[in-house]
C-alpha cells in the first residue's frame, strides 16, 4: 500500500454528479473537498454528458488522485434512467481511464454497507456517519455530494480486501490466488 494516495469517489449522475475527495496518509483519512456538478439546466443529454467528462478530467487535472472509486448504477423499473445513469457513469470512467487511473465500481448497498453497517441506510444516514468519520462541520443541502465521498470512504474501507463474489472451491484454491497473504 502506497503510503499517501488521494481517492475520487463519484456518484454519477445525469441531473446531479456528486463527488468527494479523500487523502490516505499511514491508514488514516483525511477529507479533501465535495462538491456536485448541477446539470439541471441543460436539456441537451450530450451536453451533460460533455460536462461530466470534462468536470471529471478537470478534478483529476487538479487533485492528482490515485484511484477512483464510482458508484455502480442500480437496476430500477425505469429502463431509460438506468440507460442515462450507464452513460453518465461511462463518460465518468473513460475520464479516468484517458488518465490511466484505476477504477473501482461499488454497488449502492455495498457503499451504504461500508459507511453505516446497513446496505439499506438512508442518504442522511450515510450522511451523518461521514460526517461524524471524517470530522465534517456541515452538510450539503443536497446529498449527491456526500454519495460522491462515500464512494471514496468505501474504497479506502475496502482496499486490500478480498473479493467475496469471487468464490472458490476450497482453501486450495484461495491459497493460490492469494499467495501474499498466507504466512508460512
Amino acid at each position: 500500500m502506497a503510503a499517501e494516495k488521494i481517492i475520487l469517489g463519484i456518484d454519477p449522475g445525469t441531473t446531479i454528479m456528486g463527488f468527494g475527495l479523500i487523502k490516505v496518509s499511514r491508514g488514516q483519512m483525511e477529507f479533501i473537498q465535495m462538491n456536485e456538478l448541477m446539470l439541471k439546466k441543460y436539456t441537451d443529454p450530450y451536453t451533460k454528458l460533455k460536462l461530466i467528462f470534462d468536470r471529471t478530467i478537470e478534478l483529476i487535472d487538479t487533485y492528482h488522485p490515485d484511484e477512483i472509486a464510482i458508484e455502480a448504477p442500480f437496476f430500477g423499473k425505469n429502463v431509460q434512467s438506468m440507460l442515462k445513469l450507464g452513460r453518465a457513469q461511462g463518460v465518468a470512467m473513460a475520464a479516468g481511464l484517458s488518465r490511466q487511473i484505476p477504477i473501482t465500481e461499488y454497488l449502492p448497498k455495498k457503499i451504504k454497507m461500508a459507511i453505516t453497517g446497513n446496505g439499506n441506510a438512508s442518504k442522511e444516514q450515510v450522511a451523518k456517519m461521514l460526517q461524524s468519520v471524517l470530522g465534517l462541520k456541515t452538510l450539503p443541502k443536497n446529498l449527491d455530494s456526500t454519495d460522491g465521498l462515500a464512494a471514496a470512504v468505501c474504497h479506502f474501507y475496502n482496499e486490500g480486501r478480498i473479493d467475496v463474489s469471487k468464490g472458490y472451491s476450497g482453501w486450495t484454491a484461495f491459497v493460490k490466488d492469494n499467495a501474499k497473504r498466507v504466512k508460512k
